[in-house]
């Protein structure tokens, strides 16, 4: 198992397959993008595959998330579903995505075992699309976003970051949208995790303001706090049910306690948190030849000196050296 000294046990592992993107999200990264880690540095297919395995045969892992940067803009990703859905115990399997290029993926990675997706769009409207992304893509993602439901990659779910001024007025389309597609919705407090390190609390929509406006349009009933479990999401019954949106308030609401991830990044390394400032590094251990027991050793020792919490409530609070992009989603 990967326990920490505060009882939690991690079996959600999130693996970053590269750090590049092909959009350029103002709350991410700045417009010329990042340099990007060179490809020695990167896991290797083989290597993926294998950490992906210690973690589900030797450390108690039942879900795996493939993530990115973009996780699409990997040539091999749909070989290490493939691979991963052949393990036993099988894992549960999902992509968070950008959602273009999905089109012409979803059904070979449906065909691969991948379970489900979550798709980032933030807006549908597509001049706001441009200037959150600044790239001409929205009829892309939505076209990615019907291949995944026409190949059977349910539930799929649509990850939006309202910002101030820019997009904060759309929660109730986005809401009324997303029932009319069969989508299920989930708000996500912007985070302290862009690499330009702008991020401002006051500048952030919070929660209560995205539920504030929801309310204007529906009647939305708690679920509940048991049948959340370990999600990060919050999720409320829309007009009686059965459909549901979420509100993912990492900020004001965080949800640390009943944390149950571990997260590998796509140069190897292992962190216990999203906020982490310290890494462990497993792609080493794989390189200098360390057997399989020696590298789940190392990976336990990451996840048991987790933090309580993040941090992000505290006046102190330093954000991580790296960004969302080179983290995983």
């Amino acid at each position: 198992m990967l326990i920490d000294t505060y009882g939690r046990v991690a079996t959600d592992l999130r693996v970053s397959l590269t750090d590049r993107c092909n959009l350029r999200c103002t709350y991410c990264m700045p417009e010329e993008g990042l340099q990007w880690l060179a490809k020695p540095e990167l896991l290797t297919d083989d290597e993926v595959v294998r950490l992906v395995r210690i973690a589900v045969t030797d450390l108690g892992v039942t879900d795996v998330r493939f993530t990115g940067g973009e996780p699409l803009l990997r040539p091999g990703l749909v070989g290490i579903v493939e691979r991963c859905a052949a393990l036993t115990p099988r894992p549960k399997m999902s992509l968070t995505t950008n959602g273009i290029g999905l089109r012409r993926t979803a059904a070979a990675l449906r065909e691969a075992g991948l379970d489900r997706v979550n798709v980032s769009l933030d807006t549908l409207r597509p001049d706001v699309f441009q200037r959150l992304t600044r790239r001409k893509r929205h009829q892309d993602v939505l076209d990615g976003l019907q291949a995944a439901r026409e190949a059977g990659l349910a539930p799929v779910k649509v990850n939006t970051v309202l910002m101030r001024g820019i997009n904060d007025d759309e929660a109730p389309d986005l809401l009324a949208w997303a029932l009319e597609h069969d989508y299920e919705l989930r708000f996500i407090e912007q985070m302290p995790l862009d690499a330009q390190h702008g991020w401002q609390r006051e500048d952030m929509v919070t929660a209560e303001e995205i539920l504030t406006a929801l309310h204007t349009r529906f009647t939305l009933e708690p679920e509940g706090g048991s049948a959340r479990g370990h999600a990060p999401a919050e999720r409320w019954i829309v007009d009686g049910g059965p459909a549901v949106v979420g509100v993912i308030a990492s900020v004001t609401r965080p949800f640390c306690r009943a944390c149950d991830r571990t997260r590998l990044t796509a140069d190897g390394q292992v962190r216990n948190c999203l906020f982490a400032r310290e890494e462990s590094d497993l792609r080493a251990a794989l390189r200098s030849g360390a057997p399989d027991a020696e590298v789940a050793e190392l990976w336990r020792a990451a996840m048991w000196g987790k933090k309580a919490g993040s941090g992000l409530d505290d006046p102190s609070f330093l954000q991580p050296e790296r960004p969302m992009s080179a983290i995983g989603g």
